[in-house]
């Protein structure tokens, strides 16, 4: 289910599989069109009857959401085995108010924080602090609805634009104001049945839009794992007094969480702080970590619906991946769909194209969303993956696209260094 970068990777995995007799993408993109079915993942009633009436084995949910929506739920009620889970689990992202609460109540390392839903006192508040603060809508924005102000004018008018001028829609009508951390961010993320978890590789995104890290957030710009920042043993500590605290915490509370649970942590001076949590695989670190997953995406998932992950095993390839996303010009703002994309069809040994917001019309593959295309390497190191997911760019064009040429800077150094 969905139509992004993450699950053109997710299909491009389970289609792999020595076990899948049939696959469907709902509604899918030009990445995926030889399995696209025309259900849109909001559609819970359509699709429920679909997946009841081609009695699916598996759905698979990519993005969060439906998952906030309950589509989970309503399979599981007609009797079909979901890899994502229930609105009531899926809370720990669609809500950033219940998410830090429930940080709180179990114990879980996070930045300082206040929870709003009045402008005057949130205004208030923002005078009393005396530490800078990052501004975040408590609900759904697509990855967007997070301001890190400069300065306290440049903060009033984030609080301004959320709350008053509602930027983000109803996810800004309660608003988190957090202490703003130091230091380099890290993505650690796991399968889970509810009860036992496998980490996957630490993975780390660029969420400015420009080299350097200028620039407006984004939903990503692009990622590479593993990131060097979080050796394995250090991974190995946070799946347990984050990942595996906060899975015990939602089963304790009554919303077991079956899927894979994300966690975005700030590696501070301090120790780490978790940023956010998300109900699902991140958007692009999907798209870097599945080509390191070595075993069955398809037996992992199906472990996890019914319980057994702690008995299934979870292998990764040696090497690292890297992903490099190219963007419609004005993205994250206004943009134009419908560029032409042409010089998609070479094919590399180690790499490969995942569509994000593409569609086709007639015989051309057009731009359909901000991100357009993530252009995903791999190889022994990060920098030789780095090379690979660089050099199919080369070849592809359209209209106003834009990507950053400094993927990676963090873990090999910046571009003028070479």
């Amino acid at each position: 289910m969905g139509s992004g970068g993450r699950e053109h990777a997710l299909a491009w995995k389970v289609a792999q599989s020595p076990r899948l007799t049939a696959l469907f993408v709902a509604p899918g993109n030009a990445g995926t069109a030889a399995y696209n079915i025309d259900i849109a993942a909001d559609e819970t009633e359509r699709m429920v009857a679909f997946a009841t009436e081609q009695q699916l084995d598996l759905v698979i949910i990519g993005p969060e959401v439906p998952l906030a929506a309950g589509l989970a739920d309503a399979l599981g009620s007609a009797g079909i085995k979901v890899f994502g889970p229930s609105r009531a689990a899926a809370e720990i992202e669609s809500s950033k108010a219940f998410s830090k609460a429930f940080m709180l109540r179990h114990h879980i390392p996070t930045a300082r924080f206040a929870t709003f839903t009045d402008h005057d006192t949130a205004r208030e508040h923002l005078s009393t602090v005396d530490y800078p603060v990052v501004i975040k809508a408590s609900g759904l924005a697509a990855g967007k609805g997070v301001v890190i102000p400069s300065t306290a004018n440049e903060a009033l008018e984030a609080l301004a634009a959320i709350m008053l001028d509602h930027e983000f829609g109803s996810a800004g009508d309660e608003v988190i104001i957090e202490e703003r951390l130091c230091g380099e961010e890290v993505s650690l993320l796991c399968f889970t049945d509810g009860v036992a978890l496998a980490a996957m590789p630490p993975a780390q995104d660029h969420k400015r839009l420009l080299d350097g890290d200028r620039g407006p957030n984004t939903g990503g710009m692009g990622a590479y794992a593993p990131a060097p920042i979080c050796p394995p043993e250090l991974a190995e500590e946070f799946a347990h007094s984050v990942l595996q605290r906060a899975i015990d915490g939602l089963r304790a509370e009554g919303r077991p969480f079956l899927g894979v649970l994300y966690a975005g942590l700030m590696l501070t001076p301090d120790g780490p702080r978790v940023l956010e949590f998300n109900c699902r695989l991140g958007d692009p670190e999907t798209q870097v970590l599945l080509p390191l997953l070595h075993s069955d995406l398809l037996t992992i998932a199906e472990a996890c619906v019914d319980g057994r992950l702690a008995d299934t095993e979870v292998k990764w390839n040696s090497g690292a991946a890297a992903s490099v996303m190219i963007a419609s010009d004005g993205y994250p703002g206004k943009y134009e769909s419908g560029r032409v994309i042409s010089g998609l069809d070479a094919s590399f040994e180690q790499a490969v194209v995942f569509h994000a917001g593409t569609k086709v019309v007639a015989a051309d593959t057009l731009t359909a969303g901000g991100r357009v295309l993530a252009v995903t390497g791999w190889g022994t190191t990060i920098a030789e993956a780095l090379q690979h997911a660089y050099a199919p760019i080369g070849a592809i064009k359209f209209d106003g696209m834009q990507y950053r040429t400094d993927i990676g800077w963090r873990a090999v150094g910046e571009p003028d260094d070479e």
